[in-house]
């Protein structure tokens, strides 16, 4: 290969003064994991308590995560939410959505629905996230299982 090939190559890789294109943290450290990726572990971590508690209750709820809740009305000053969803100002922070028949009719699980972004807006850091993410999911476990949010989250019955 030629000089004048080679600072070809050299110049169309770089081509805009970027420099190195790939990974700029190993994929071990935490600053290497996408905003979504660190949103999950968050809700792993506010559900691991909960789940521990009430396991045998909660065999049949899955926890899923989406960006923005769907809006299916073309105008959104007058959607409404059930009493199945959490909001902050009409926007939906979480949904819980009950077991059923999907469109196949085949059953489906009963399923926590956490909106990442709308929930990502409303702190300032992981600390708040991760309190408001369990506050979230303490409200929604109760209202599947029909139980006051204080008994998800307080201590334990004595039995």
């Amino acid at each position: 290969m030629t000089r004048s090939a080679r600072s070809r190559l050299r110049r169309r890789r770089d081509r805009r003064g970027r420099g190195v294109r790939g990974p700029l943290f190993p994929a071990t450290l935490p600053a290497a994991r996408s905003r979504s990726e660190r949103f999950d572990a968050i809700v792993l971590d506010a559900l691991e308590p909960i789940d521990k508690r009430w396991h045998a209750e909660l065999d049949r709820l899955d926890v899923a995560v989406d960006d923005v809740p769907e809006v299916t009305d073309c105008d959104p000053t007058t959607v409404t939410w059930g009493s199945d969803v959490v909001e902050a100002g009409n926007v939906p922070l979480a949904r819980l959505v009950p077991a059923g028949v999907d469109g196949a009719g085949l059953p489906t699980r009963a399923r926590i629905v956490l909106y990442r972004r709308p929930l990502e807006t409303r702190v300032q850091d992981d600390v708040e996230l991760s309190d408001l993410v369990h506050e979230v999911l303490v409200e929604q476990v109760a209202n599947y299982l029909g139980v006051d949010p204080d008994a998800i989250d307080g201590p334990p019955e004595a039995g």
